[in-house]
């Protein structure tokens, strides 16, 4: 892999940049993230927040007031795309490997998490370490 990683929004209005290396690509069943990804798991890599540079429009963000624990999810405000993550208490931030100009730079999640939520049509490869909800690690 190279040592940036860039991509965007699907119009276009967002775009980022990744300089360091990500720490860990991992796939989540959560509920939340079936809403995001559309039904399926969201694929994601964990990256620093210190090395993603956005250019052009800012972000929109949504935190769920309802809940005290809630994520942050960034999103284009033209597109609705989904673009990172920030859980409370996790240093990197969660990017979606969707948005990534080369998605196939991800080269397969190395976990999956919150699987207890998975659907029975989700797709797990076999080979995989699977977690019923947050490794402490992930």
């Amino acid at each position: 892999m190279s040592d940036q990683l860039e991509g965007g929004c699907f119009c276009g209005a967002i775009r980022y940049a990744v300089t360091s290396k990500p720490r860990l690509n991992a796939q989540c069943h959560c509920r939340a993230c079936q809403y995001f990804s559309g039904g399926g798991p969201n694929y994601y890599m964990l990256v620093s927040p210190k090395s993603l540079i956005f250019a052009g429009d800012a972000p929109g963000t949504y935190r769920n007031p309802d809940k005290p624990d809630a994520v942050t999810r960034a999103f284009c405000q033209k597109c609705g795309t989904h673009l990172t993550t920030e859980r409370p208490g996790l240093k990197e931030l969660v990017l979606k490997v969707g948005t990534l100009d080369d998605p196939s730079l991800f080269r397969g999640p190395k976990i999956a998490i919150f699987c207890e939520e998975k659907q029975d049509w989700h797709v797990i490869p076999e080979d995989l370490p699977t977690f019923p909800t947050l490794p402490s690690s992930a």
